[in-house]
């Protein structure tokens, strides 16, 4: 398996390949913990998604998980979890495309929506899925941006 943060920020895979395969699942449904392109996705189920397509297997088994994501206990999962197997790049900085945001909904709550960052008209972008939609590119406008708490690469990696 690949250590992430053994990588340096130049061994990460191409941005706009990302982007590409993210953009092969707008339109995929809603559904809370599903990963399957075409039927059903939350915000990780798209990551998860375009890790297969990017290396195969997923690094480890994802745990049942609530859509409050333990916001309750404070517990940051899904950020831990993002340090496990992406490349951590430095806040403050501008997301380039193919890059994973991690959003901070509330500022008393902890980071549970995630998304990848694209480029739409030569405006900032990121494609996610969120309850009630499917998986979509929305404009990284500035509310947006206020709420990225971590900035991550996928590492290179050979299928």
């Amino acid at each position: 398996m690949v250590d992430p943060q053994a990588m340096s920020v130049g061994a990460v895979e191409d941005g706009a390949r990302i982007v590409g395969l993210a953009r092969g699942w707008i339109g995929t449904s809603y559904r809370h913990q599903a990963s399957v392109k075409g039927a059903g996705a939350d915000c990780l189920g798209l990551v998860r998604g375009v890790w297969r397509e990017l290396f195969g297997e997923e690094p480890e088994a994802v745990p049942g998980y609530t859509q409050d994501w333990s916001e309750a206990a404070g517990d940051e999962r899904l950020w831990r979890a993002a340090e496990r197997h992406l490349v951590r790049l430095e806040l403050p900085g501008t997301p380039g495309p193919g890059e994973v945001v991690l959003f901070r909904m509330r500022a008393a709550g902890v980071a549970k929506h995630l998304g990848i960052v694209a480029e739409r008209d030569g405006r900032p972008s990121f494609i996610h899925a969120y309850s009630g939609h499917s998986v979509l590119e929305s404009a990284l406008s500035d509310p947006w941006r206020k709420r990225i708490v971590a900035r991550f690469a996928f590492p290179q990696g050979v299928r």
